[in-house]
């Protein structure tokens, strides 16, 4: 059973929330009863914070407005959700001055967080990583979260069960090389022991993670940011395509993400500067191909198909509508 001081704080993150709070209604929160509050309001009046009493119908009591808190309490899901956010908020292209608010901020929380909720969300940021500038993420399960980065940090296995896109459910064991924030997700990345291959798991198909005895060596290569990319880019799809395109990794790369296609030299010679146009072999895997045609006339370079032959078919008939919506219909007058 709760202590009456955990009490007394308990009525003061309640009332912190913001609004006006009923006695029933926290007597109900806090389990006691209503003479039991407002003796504890006293206690907090006694400590210097200014608790109103508001009268009436929908009376109770309230913070006075703009005062600000010493004390900070947060559960594990909410100093969580406020640090990733301030992470998020840092790679936002923030100003000299935000950034530097961002940062002293980040300080002040960590330096009044209980240890072991600061030490499991250090080991989750030196896990976390993100393919790009985040928006807005999904909120993920804090625990989950917090278990399969100690697992990142510790080398430790760690074993899930999990969802797939068909609704299938197995158990896994993982060896997790590294969270990554992607496109408003979260992912986890490493090889699947029953497998012995690389694969990445969306965190919110995930539904229990534990500890596993043991521990794996670091990989080499890739970090889990191009795991993840890499992942995503050669997933198998209906179709396969490949393309040659002429001009720049970056002009390519404008219009068809890491995420979406693999990009590799094409007969390439030994002085040719790597910031010059020339061929470049494209690769990537699709469900459908109708969104591919004016991918490829929005990139305004030279291409070849490879294959499949549906996308020429494709590329053929965007040209043909393209070319009939420049002629003007003899039946028509032109419009003023």
């Amino acid at each position: 059973m709760p202590r009456p001081t955990g009490r007394v704080l308990t009525l003061l993150e309640l009332l912190q929330s913001g609004g006006t709070r009923t006695v029933a209604e926290l007597a109900d929160r806090l389990g006691v009863e209503g003479r039991t509050v407002r003796r504890y309001v006293g206690q907090l009046i006694d400590l210097d914070v200014p608790v109103e009493s508001v009268r009436g119908r929908y009376g109770g009591y309230r913070l006075a407005p703009g005062y600000r808190l010493p004390p900070l309490m947060l559960s594990d899901d909410e100093a969580l959700a406020v640090l990733l956010g301030l992470v998020a908020g840092r790679r936002a292209g923030l100003t000299t001055k935000e950034r530097t608010a961002n940062e002293t901020a980040s300080a002040k929380i960590r330096r009044v967080l209980p240890k072991h909720i600061a030490r499991r969300l250090d080991t989750l940021l030196e896990a976390l990583a993100f393919t790009d500038q985040p928006g807005e993420l999904d909120h993920p399960d804090a625990g989950l979260l917090l278990t399969i980065a100690d697992a990142v940090r510790q080398r430790r296995p760690v074993s899930i069960r999990y969802t797939d896109r068909d609704e299938r459910r197995s158990e896994r064991t993982l060896h997790a090389y590294g969270i990554v924030a992607h496109e408003g997700r979260w992912y986890v990345t490493g090889k699947d022991a029953q497998l012995g291959e690389d694969r990445t798991f969306r965190l919110d198909r995930i539904a229990d993670a534990r500890t596993l005895p043991g521990a794996f060596e670091a990989p080499v290569g890739p970090g889990p940011t191009q795991r993840v990319l890499s992942g995503f880019a050669t997933a198998e799809y209906r179709h396969v395509v490949t393309l040659r395109i002429h001009g720049t990794v970056e002009q390519i790369r404008a219009h068809l993400p890491a995420s979406v296609a693999s990009i590799e030299e094409h007969e390439p010679a030994a002085s040719q500067d790597p910031a010059a146009e020339h061929w470049l072999r494209v690769q990537l895997q699709a469900q459908r191909l109708d969104w591919l045609p004016p991918v490829l006339a929005s990139l305004d370079r030279p291409f070849v198909i490879e294959r499949p032959n549906e996308l020429r078919d494709l590329v053929i008939a965007l040209a043909d509508r393209l070319t009939s919506y420049t002629r003007k219909p003899d039946s028509q007058e032109p419009m003023s």
